[in-house]
C-alpha cells in the first residue's frame, strides 16, 4: 500500500516522534511512503529519497512545536499537484499541522482519497481545571466540524473519543489507537551507569519540552521545598522557551540537573533505562510518547490525568496526580520514592507490564494497517468524482 504521510519533521516534539515511529514501521512491513512536510526552498532539495521512501516539501512562513502557518495558496496548490502525481492509495494526516488541515478533507474527497488523521491535540478532560485546559478545549471545538469530514480520526484514549463525540464527532469516524512504543528498544536493563556516574543512589527524570503547559516548575518547586538531599538528583531532559529562566534558578546546587535536548535516542533511552522514577506534571497532554517510554524502560511512574495519562497509569501501573495543585502532591510523594525502592521497583515492574498489554508499537501498526485495508476497500465501492483544481 502507498500511504502519502501528513506530518512533521521539525521541530522535535511528540508529533515528529509519533511520524517517525510510525512510518519507519509501516515501511518495515512492505508498505511504500511519501512524506509531505513543511520546509523552507533550501532544504527542499536535502529530502531524502530511498527504496519505498521519499520526502515532499511543502513551503511555510512560519514553524513552531505547536503549529505551522503555511504560505496561503502555494502549500494548497503544490500539495493538490504532489497528492496527483504521487497517487496514493491513502492520505495519513497527523494533526496538528496548519491551517490548511482545514482543507483537507475536501481535497481528498475531490481527488477520491481516503482520509485519516490522528489528532494529537492535548486536553485535559476536565477543561475548567486551569487556563490552559480550557484553552487546549477551545482548539478541539474548532477542529471538531473538520474531523467529521474524515474518512477516519485516530485517538489515543476513550476520554478522547468521547470529549471528540460530545463535540459532534460520529462515533463510526473515530478509531481508538494509542500510541505505542518499541518494547524491544524501550526495555529494562538494570544497568546503574547513571546513578553512579552521578555519584547518587536515586535518579529521578523529566523528559519532554520545558513549557507552561509541562507544569515543570510544580515540579522543580516541589523538589527544591522536599530538599531531596546529596543522594537524589532530578535529571530534566528537554527544552523550550521556559528553561533559561528555570534553569538559572533551579540548579546543581540543588540537585537539579540540566541536559537540554538530547537528539541520540539510544543516549535517551539509556537516561530512561537509568532512571528510577519517571515524572510528568502536565496539565494538558494527548497521550504522551515519553511517558510510555519511561515505563518500557522499567522506571516508577508519576504524572497527572491530563489527556489519557491517567488512563494509562490506572488500577496500579503508576501513580496519577489531580492536574491541580501538582506541586502539593509531588511533596509528599518524592521522599516516598526516595526511601522506599521496593515501591519504586513494583511500579516500575507494573508499567512495564502495562506497556506490553496495551501500549506496544507492534500492536498500534497492526491495527493502523487493519483500518487502511477497511477504508481502501470503501473507497473501490465509490464512482470516481470530479478532479479538483489545484487553484
Amino acid at each position: 500500500m502507498h500511504i502519502a504521510w501528513l506530518g512533521k519533521k521539525s521541530p522535535f516534539c511528540g508529533n515528529v516522534t509519533y511520524g517517525r515511529e510510525v512510518t519507519n514501521a509501516l515501511l518495515e512491513r512492505g508498505h511504500r511512503v511519501s512524506f509531505l512536510h513543511f520546509a523552507q526552498e533550501e532544504a527542499q532539495n536535502e529530502s531524502e529519497s530511498w527504496g519505498d521512501y521519499k520526502e515532499v516539501s511543502l513551503p511555510y512562513l512560519f514553524k513552531s512545536q505547536i503549529y505551522t502557518f503555511h504560505t496561503p495558496r502555494t502549500s494548497r496548490r503544490i500539495l493538490v499537484e504532489k497528492l496527483r502525481e504521487l497517487n496514493p492509495d491513502i492520505v495519513h494526516a497527523s494533526l496538528t499541522l496548519s491551517p490548511l488541515d482545514f482543507q483537507l478533507p475536501e481535497i481528498c474527497e475531490e481527488l477520491g482519497i481516503p482520509l485519516v488523521a490522528t489528532f494529537h491535540a492535548p486536553f485535559d478532560h476536565k477543561p475548567r481545571r486551569n487556563l490552559t485546559s480550557g484553552t487546549q478545549h477551545f482548539a478541539y471545538q474548532v477542529y471538531a466540524p473538520c474531523l467529521q469530514k474524515h474518512d477516519r480520526v485516530i485517538v489515543f484514549s476513550t476520554i478522547q473519543q468521547d470529549l471528540l463525540i460530545s463535540l459532534g464527532v460520529s462515533p463510526d469516524r473515530i478509531a481508538i489507537i494509542p500510541n505505542g512504543v518499541d518494547s524491544d528498544r524501550y526495555r529494562p536493563s538494570g544497568n546503574r551507569s547513571l546513578a553512579r556516574e552521578l555519584g547518587v543512589q536515586r535518579t529521578f527524570i523529566y523528559q519532554g519540552r520545558i513549557s507552561t503547559e509541562k507544569n515543570v516548575e510544580s515540579l522543580l518547586r516541589a523538589w527544591k521545598q522536599m530538599d531531596m538531599g546529596d543522594r537524589c538528583r532530578l535529571i530534566m531532559v528537554g527544552d523550550g522557551a521556559l528553561r533559561p529562566a528555570l534553569e538559572s534558578f533551579y540548579g546543581r546546587d540543588q540537585g537539579v540537573i540540566w541536559l537540554g535536548f538530547e537528539a541520540n535516542e539510544q543516549r535517551r533511552i539509556e537516561l530512561l533505562q537509568g532512571a528510577d522514577v519517571f515524572i510528568l506534571p502536565s496539565l494538558v497532554e494527548g497521550l504522551s510518547l515519553s511517558l510510555l517510554e519511561g515505563m518500557a524502560c522499567g522506571a516508577a511512574c508519576i504524572a497527572t490525568d491530563a489527556g489519557a495519562d491517567g488512563e494509562v497509569l490506572e488500577d496500579g501501573a503508576g501513580i496519577v496526580l489531580s492536574t491541580h495543585n501538582v506541586a502539593a502532591q509531588l511533596q509528599t510523594l518524592l521522599p516516598l520514592c526516595r526511601d522506599h525502592s521496593e515501591i519504586t521497583k513494583l511500579l516500575g515492574n507494573k508499567a512495564r507490564q502495562r506497556v506490553l498489554e496495551r501500549y506496544t508499537l507492534n500492536n498500534n501498526i497492526t491495527r493502523v494497517e487493519q483500518l487502511y485495508n477497511q477504508l481502501t476497500e470503501q473507497q473501490t465501492q465509490r464512482l470516481p468524482l470530479t478532479p479538483l483544481s489545484a487553484s
